[in-house]
């Protein structure tokens, strides 16, 4: 049996080997997404044109923009006078915020008055207002902290704020170890989604079907290949994460490659269903994208799975990737133990033994 199993084996690894289409998939597009993401996909707002509309041309109010001016995040391009250039500017997309003093700003400072300052956000890109506007909330505290009166700060109250696992805001660290969980699903579910469909193409698959090769037989050589490019293609991915980007990874090496044995072996099982069902490879290729649009939507890779709607949080349960990244990020950033993991562990197990026993059943049944 072994012997069978093991020439299957070796046929499927000789097979994507010799395919110069599999080698270019597997290789040249993961590492052309690891490099865009890493440095174009960014939830930080870096040089933001910024217009000022200072009314008041005191000291404080001219410190406050200057402020402004020498943070990383704001570039004051404008200088406004009137409201109306002021709303020509923010229709026409010139600047993307406007902070706005009054005449009475200073003085309302000095006198213990509250001192009403306005920011204008182009709200067209809900996000970046967002972003922009806790940035402008950040520069007005630490203002306020210094010139305010104690009473109106507080009575001396000073909150100190400090994040941990990511005190720098790298966006980075949250990206690329989701993005190693991405990329290896995607590499994984082509291969095996094709694997049978390939087959059938070149009238090879009826001839595997009278080798004395049993379903589950066929099952495993065509489920170890797979696995072992899974295994190799996340690791390369995460030491180069390690390596060129410097994000951290203070967890366990083995926990990290426990997960991606399941979660490997769960993208398996989903891409053996889809190559059973599937007549052709571009049914396989159709079939693999049209799962994986919605499933990296739920992973909570982009957005917290906690704003879903709760019918939203249902389907996650049923998603592998969801569990992979959050055990990802947690090894790479917080240095996950085995017990926190073990919910994260679990599932991906069960969907692996759903997934792949689905599709022996699907194996034996073309043998009927």
């Amino acid at each position: 049996m072994w012997r069978r199993i093991r020439s299957l084996i070796l046929k499927e690894l000789l097979m994507l080997w010799k395919d110069r289409k599999s080698r270019f998939v597997l290789v040249v597009p993961p590492i052309i997404q690891l490099v865009l993401f890493a440095n174009a996909a960014t939830f930080e707002v870096r040089d933001v044109a910024l217009g000022v509309w200072n009314e008041d041309r005191a000291a404080l109010s001219i410190d406050l923009v200057d402020r402004f001016r020498d943070s990383d995040t704001f570039r004051v391009v404008a200088d406004y006078d009137n409201p109306r250039t002021v709303a020509d500017d923010i229709a026409a997309q010139r600047v993307k915020a406007v902070l706005h003093l009054g005449p009475s700003f200073s003085a309302d400072i000095v006198a213990g008055r509250p001192a009403r300052l306005q920011l204008l956000l182009d709200g067209r890109r809900s996000n970046t207002a967002l972003i922009m506007q806790n940035y402008a909330a950040t520069i007005v505290d630490r203002f306020n902290q210094e010139h305010a009166p104690a009473v109106a700060r507080g009575a001396g109250i000073d909150i100190e704020t400090r994040a941990w696992f990511n005190p720098n805001y790298e966006s980075r660290w949250f990206i690329l170890p989701g993005l190693v969980v991405l990329l290896t699903i995607v590499a994984t579910l082509l291969i095996t989604a094709l694997s049978v469909a390939r087959e059938r193409e070149l009238g090879t698959f009826d001839q595997l079907l009278v080798t004395p090769l049993r379903p589950m037989e066929i099952l495993v050589g065509k489920t170890v290949p797979a696995l072992l490019v899974g295994f190799v293609e996340a690791n390369v991915i995460a030491a180069i994460a390690v390596a060129a980007y410097r994000v951290p990874f203070v967890g366990d090496i083995l926990l990290f490659n426990a997960g991606i044995v399941l979660f490997v072996l769960a993208a398996i099982g989903i891409g053996l269903v889809i190559s059973s069902i599937a007549k052709t490879q571009q049914q396989a290729i159709l079939g693999v994208f049209l799962l994986l649009s919605p499933a990296i939507v739920l992973s909570g890779f982009a957005t917290p799975i906690a704003n879903m709607p709760q019918w939203c949080q249902a389907l996650t349960y049923v998603n592998p990737i969801r569990y992979m990244i959050e055990l990802a990020r947690g090894v790479f950033l917080q240095d996950l133990t085995w017990a926190l993991a073990w919910p994260m562990l679990w599932p991906m197990m069960a969907i692996a033994v759903v997934t792949l026993g689905y599709a022996t059943w699907l194996f034996a049944r073309k043998l009927q």
